[in-house]
């Protein structure tokens, strides 16, 4: 006898990126940093008394909401803190989504969206993007003609990095009828000043997601924070939330994280300098890539080559990037960008076995 829930029998889980077997392999398929995080991280641990863990943490991690709130101009009221950029996608459906309402996206989008829709028992509605990857005109006007409860959309895009001109999130936000959630799990790595947490206090229906596994190069912490209106903040953060959902370690690194602007912004003054280097490389391969404005290049292989013959021979030199065998995307590889030196491995085993 099973005992779930008939949606969730139905339902395949999220597939994520796999994961090094050989300790020289090199790793560019789940869009990690590969610059080091703050070293204050390394003071935070070694002066961190095991006793303190006796209590529980801060219950809403005030003094990084504070932090948060005062790097984007806001006030806390407008923060919320999260375990990783998931869990306040999975609050947002939660609270403001019934089972059997509809959740947008875009086609293609993040993958973890249609199965945290698919948790909630909601019907998705896609809407494909256009041939450059760029959102229809009348997107706005299908959400709305869908009943659609909430929009999730990822910006810059995954998997093919493309950043929406700031009129365009106005736009849409302005004539939704419901929730926009604002997806930048990539934003720090946008090669130009693109500001964007104030419209948080001009649309009261956006919700702006942030994280620090990117662009603070702490994947493996599982932090990130949401931007909003202190009417869509208010509830998440004292009703649906878990209890003491982030611990008091995870805490006291993410607030040393977030002071420490100098490290993670030289990180990603790097990761822009080898982007655009690597898809210089990746071009003169035969590779076409569209401008990123991400941590990672969306490549389709030359028009000869399998991409998923090219996934599997630089997986058997120990590379390991991310293959999409799904509509639209089975004809490319999305690569994460890397060291120079990891790069530059990347684009011999290209060349050899080209």
């Amino acid at each position: 006898m099973s005992f779930e829930r008939e949606n969730i029998q139905r339902m395949s889980g999220y597939v994520s990126g796999e994961q090094p077997e050989s300790p020289d392999t090199i790793k560019l398929n789940t869009n990690e940093n590969p610059y080091p995080a703050s070293a204050g991280i390394r003071e935070i641990l070694a002066d961190f008394d095991p006793a303190d863990l006796r209590r529980y943490p801060p219950a809403t991690s005030a003094k990084f909401r504070q932090l948060a709130a005062e790097l984007n101009g806001l006030s806390s009221e407008n923060v919320i803190a999260t375990r990783g950029g998931d869990e306040l996608l999975r609050l947002a459906i939660t609270t403001f989504v019934d089972p059997h309402e509809k959740i947008g996206v875009t086609y293609p989008t993040y993958s973890l969206y249609p199965i945290l829709a698919q948790i909630q028992d909601c019907p998705l509605v896609e809407v494909q993007l256009d041939e450059h990857w760029q959102l229809p005109q009348d997107f706005a006007a299908q959400m709305n003609a869908s009943d659609v409860r909430l929009t999730l959309l990822v910006n810059p895009h995954a998997p093919s990095g493309q950043l929406l001109r700031r009129e365009q999130i106005e736009a849409v936000a302005g004539e939704l009828n419901s929730i926009l959630l604002l997806d930048e799990a990539y934003i720090d790595f946008v090669d130009h000043d693109y500001p964007t947490a104030d419209l948080v206090t001009q649309y009261d229906n956006i919700i702006i997601l942030r994280t620090l596994s990117k662009g603070y190069s702490l994947a493996g912490l599982r932090f990130g924070y949401g931007l909003g209106a202190s009417s869509l903040i208010e509830p998440m953060l004292t009703k649906t939330r878990d209890s003491y959902n982030l611990d008091l370690i995870s805490q006291l690194i993410a607030e040393v994280a977030l002071i420490d602007q100098a490290t993670a912004s030289e990180s990603w003054r790097l990761v822009i300098e080898e982007r655009n280097r690597l898809a210089r490389a990746l071009h003169d391969l035969g590779f076409n890539c569209p401008d990123s404005q991400a941590n990672f290049l969306l490549a389709k292989v030359p028009d000869n080559q399998s991409a998923e013959a090219l996934y599997t021979k630089l997986k058997e030199r120990h590379i390991l990037v991310r293959y999409f065998n799904s509509p639209r995307l089975d004809d490319k590889l999305r690569i994460s960008i890397g060291s120079r030196i990891e790069n530059d491995r990347l684009i011999n085993a290209l060349k050899e076995i080209l």
